[in-house]
């Protein structure tokens, strides 16, 4: 059966009597009763008269509930789509409309707003979930029946839809097979020597492919416990290190944590292996880390598009500054912008090839045919080089798309808002590097003549229509912006007149 979910559910069943999740008060779900439950909630599913295919759009807190919802979609034949719950009203309107979800599962204090923009797209179904399982959608799910038939699908049918920004300005849906799925969890359990007695600590959001595909489809492949945290605390984090044998993170998780003194090597004397991706890691924080734990963080390039592409070896050397190896059937090649393969050493675009690669973008065939080679090589957008013996380092990106604390920001996006503003004529968004996020929005405004508007006054206008996480960390006032002879803004040299602007932020 291609139903990715098959895969899972033999390993479910299998650990039937282990812990799958332990999490708040370390309240307990067994693989078993996960199996009973993705069942129940497969069935709630059915009540709305979902067909396999048909999307299910989920903007809710982080939760176990929401884990269990994601496997009974994939149980259903649903494609499940989760949203950053940053997004504001007037972002939903763009996946809502594009996306076309037969269910949308929102928190409880958004559902007013949620169904009044819902209708305005046809969509029925509004139900809602708080981060403690409570509202509209679980309240029904206990009185479901405990058994529902893997719905059948092919390997090259969507299972998820991860939206990403990409190099344009609207954000594109990546539509990743039940295929893309398998392969590449077989790839990952196989690479990072995977075993059943791993601890997983769970610090990361579901609403990204890294929280949602090797963070939880790893344990799940091994029959594994995971420690699930809601959110991430540095302070309950260090105290299940010391139960914890392997932490997936961003390069914030391992900032904050070195802000307290109770890391140490005493309490990560059992971890097997730390993993940063989503975000380039630092050196000074590799190194600093290494010398506060005794531990070599594992940095791992991925992205929505191909889920994890490339990791430093569990056994062999981990070059801090590189994102390591390809997993197991996945091809790397550097390339110039016709599409020549450029020799090792040589900087130029990252394409990739393998089982893990998404179908295209969703309803988007232009942006899936430029996204492409003749030959199926998918360009990343990303710049990088690989030496002799196979190792990638990412050095920067065509596009300035910005990835702070792991998310995506595209500037163009927040650009458009700060020039409806009034008192603004020109702006320009990109960049620059942050010890906590990894890289932070900085905005440089022109003002129009005469004009009187402040960077108070620019942060109050545009928090109402922008998630938090796009809001300039910083706002400058200049007189003109640097242009090129075309007259396309010179973003290089802002970046680089700002390149230290966060140094002295302490974490």
């Amino acid at each position: 059966m291609g139903n990715f979910f098959s895969l899972l559910h033999e390993q479910i069943q299998t650990s039937a009597n282990r812990v799958f999740l332990e999490f708040g008060d370390r309240t307990s779900i067994t693989y078993g009763e996960a199996d009973r439950m993705s069942a129940q909630v497969a069935n709630r599913l059915a009540t709305f008269g979902l067909k396999p295919g048909d999307r299910v759009t989920v903007q809710v807190e982080k939760s176990p509930q929401v884990v269990i919802l994601y496997l009974a979609c994939l149980r259903s034949g649903l494609v499940f789509h989760p949203l950053n719950t940053a997004y504001t009203l007037h972002e939903l309107e763009h996946f809502f409309e594009d996306a076309q979800p037969s269910l949308v599962v929102c928190r409880p204090s958004m559902a007013y707003e949620v169904r009044q923009l819902a209708s305005r797209f046809d969509i029925e179904h509004v139900e809602t979930l708080d981060e403690n399982g409570n509202g509209s959608f679980w309240d029904q799910v206990s009185s479901q029946h405990d058994e529902f038939a893997v719905a059948e699908r092919s390997p090259d049918d969507t299972a998820l839809l991860i939206y990403t920004s990409g190099t344009t300005g609207k954000p594109k849906g990546a539509m990743i097979t039940h295929h893309n799925l398998s392969s590449n969890i077989l790839a990952i359990m196989e690479f990072w020597e995977w075993e059943a007695n791993d601890v997983l600590l769970h610090v990361l959001p579901l609403f990204h492919v890294h929280g949602l595909c090797p963070a939880l489809h790893c344990p799940i492949m091994g029959g594994s416990k995971i420690l699930f945290q809601n959110r991430f605390s540095v302070s309950e984090t260090i105290n299940l290190l010391p139960h914890t044998s392997v932490l997936m993170a961003v390069p914030t998780v391992y900032t904050r944590l070195l802000s307290d003194n109770r890391l140490t090597t005493e309490v990560c004397q059992d971890i097997r292996i730390f993993l940063s991706g989503s975000a380039p890691l630092l050196p000074e924080t590799a190194y600093e880390f290494e010398r506060r734990t005794g531990h070599r963080i594992m940095e791992r390039y991925g992205m929505s598009e191909g889920q994890m592409i490339t990791s430093n070896p569990f056994r062999g050397d981990r070059l801090i500054g590189t994102v390591g190896l390809a997993f197991p059937d996945i091809k790397l090649r550097i390339c110039d912008e016709s599409g020549e393969r450029l020799d090792h050493g040589e900087i130029g675009m990252l394409e990739i090839k393998g089982p893990n690669v998404f179908s295209g973008y969703w309803r988007n065939p232009t942006a899936t045919e430029k996204a492409f080679r003749s030959d199926g090589y998918f360009i990343t957008g990303d710049l990088g080089t690989i030496d002799e013996n196979g190792y990638l380092s990412i050095v920067g990106r065509e596009s300035d798309l910005i990835i702070s604390a792991g998310l995506n920001i595209y500037p163009k996006e927040v650009e458009d808002l700060l020039n409806q503003i009034t008192g603004v004529a020109d702006s320009a968004v990109f960049a620059v590097p942050h010890p906590d996020l990894g890289e932070a929005v900085f905005a440089t405004v022109v003002k129009e003549k005469n004009a009187t508007v402040t960077s108070d006054d620019i942060i109050s206008t545009i928090k109402e229509k922008l998630s938090s996480f796009k809001i300039p960390k910083k706002i400058e006032f200049v007189d003109d912006l640097p242009r090129n002879a075309m007259g396309k803004v010179e973003k290089k040299q802002l970046r680089i007149r700002h390149q230290t602007e966060f140094n002295s932020q302490a974490r």
